[in-house]
């Protein structure tokens, strides 16, 4: 501390300017109820002066600050209001450095546990649940209560579980000789209306594999400009006329 009451203060020390502040504070051992306002602002603005080359955003909390302590110490010097009650200036000041040295202390006992459980676990370690034992329970059923209720139980009734399902056939032929036949009416037809009569998919996928196996035997040829477009038909005369 110099003769005229400053400090010499690294701000890049501190986490901002409440901790420097409470750093003022504690290392003068004020009493924080009762702040000589003055003495504080002139050390903390002695302590801001070398922030030119900061950072903008830290510069700006802690030039903030300077205006909170200065607009404090002029509201102690003037005279309040008559017929008003009394109020302190720094009590808002107060509360705030309050809570940030709570909140301190709280951050510095969680990075304290965590260097502790760092040295004993590795990273990622969770804690296996303990298995409780289950307490023993005295049997309080005779054998001959078993016994009873294993007379009583009956057997299941038998039921008639025969289940029969009947499958309605499509045969391929059946598509090959109505595509034929279809083909040889017109020369080309839409797969669409080939198939448009029946509604069980079954008589759609047969259709369809009695067409391919048609086109493999060169019978018809099917086509379809680009992929999910329509597919089309065409018999020899068909695909000629074309």
């Amino acid at each position: 501390m110099t003769e005229d009451g400053l400090l010499f203060v690294d701000t890049d020390r501190f986490n901002g300017p409440l901790d420097l502040l409470l750093h003022l504070i504690r290392t003068q051992d004020i009493d924080i109820f009762d702040i000589p306002i003055a003495r504080i602002t002139s050390q903390f603005l002695g302590a801001i002066e070398d922030l030119g080359d900061a950072d903008v955003n830290q510069a700006g909390e802690f030039l903030q600050m300077a205006a909170t302590l200065v607009g404090i110490k002029a509201r102690m010097l003037m005279p309040g209001p008559e017929g008003e009650e009394e109020y302190d200036p720094r009590a808002e000041l107060v509360r705030r450095l309050l809570e940030y040295e709570q909140v301190r202390e709280i951050a510095g006992r969680l990075r304290v546990a965590e260097n502790d459980r760092s040295r004993r676990y590795g990273k990622g370690f969770v804690e296996p649940r303990r298995r409780t034992q289950a307490a023993e329970v005295p049997l309080t059923v005779t054998w001959d209560e078993v016994f009873e209720v294993a007379l009583s139980v009956e057997a299941p009734v038998e039921r008639d579980r025969d289940h029969r399902v009947f499958a309605r056939r499509v045969a391929m032929r059946e598509k090959v000789d109505l595509i034929v036949a279809a083909v040889g009416r017109v020369g080309r037809i839409e797969f669409a209306s080939l198939v448009a009569p029946w509604a069980e998919r079954i008589h759609a996928v047969m259709t369809l594999l009695a067409g391919l196996e048609l086109g493999r035997r060169r019978a018809v040829s099917l086509r379809q400009r680009k992929p999910f477009s329509t597919l089309w038909i065409y018999g020899p005369r068909g695909e000629s006329s074309e």
